[in-house]
């Protein structure tokens, strides 16, 4: 209910405020923070409105299809905080622009920095509880393969989730690099649970002959 009521808000926002914006919309910023894009009022208006629900549908969608959506309920809590932060995150966003369209000017880098800061952190206490399943967490095929392998990662993956969140916390003091302390972590983070999942999974197959 919580999600539906943000979204919800986010159209009524954009119909009120509609008369009052300009005909092309800022809707993309480089890493330094300089407007690189623009888009219709229309659609700078209701993309991110209709993003959101497309997002929240998938997203609700997810736990009833899973073909081991029996282990999504064992951390069904985390999932479902995870679907209000996103919504969160997306409205967060969406007011920002909004802000910037309306002749409010700011670095939009920097308060982004923190709030991508938390939506990071959160992911790692999300990877930390995700069960085996299809659609959520570090899903490789050694992962999936193997309940023990699956455990390990996503234990040290859900650590390593965190640190990249107070990463991106802290690029808030280095706007200028900012986009490296947001891509180089997740990447880091990426590519490590990848290759740690394949060695864990050699290592138990090793075990077993």
């Amino acid at each position: 209910m919580v999600g539906i009521g943000i979204i919800f808000i986010s159209f009524i926002i954009a119909i009120c405020i509609y008369p009052q914006m300009p005909e092309r919309m800022a809707s993309h910023w480089n890493a330094q923070g300089q407007v690189d894009g623009y888009i219709s009022k229309f659609w700078g208006l209701f993309l991110m409105p209709i993003l959101t629900l497309l997002i929240f549908l998938l997203l609700i969608a997810i736990p009833k299809i899973d073909p081991l959506k029996q282990n999504i309920d064992k951390f069904r809590k985390y999932y479902d905080g995870f679907v209000i932060l996103i919504v969160v995150y997306m409205f967060y966003v969406y007011i920002l622009t909004l802000l910037w369209n309306t002749g409010v000017r700011f670095s939009i880098i920097q308060p982004l920095m923190p709030a991508m800061g938390i939506l990071f952190y959160y992911i790692g206490i999300l990877v930390e509880n995700a069960k085996r399943n299809w659609s959520i967490g570090i899903r490789t095929p050694w992962t999936l393969s193997s309940e023990r392998v699956w455990e390990k990662t996503h234990k040290i993956g859900g650590k390593l989730f965190k640190i990249a969140g107070i990463i991106a916390f802290i690029g808030v003091f280095f706007q200028k690099y900012a986009a490296f302390f947001i891509l180089i972590p997740v990447i880091s983070v990426t590519v490590y649970t990848i290759v740690y999942s394949y060695f864990e999974y050699q290592r138990e197959t090793k075990q077993t002959i």
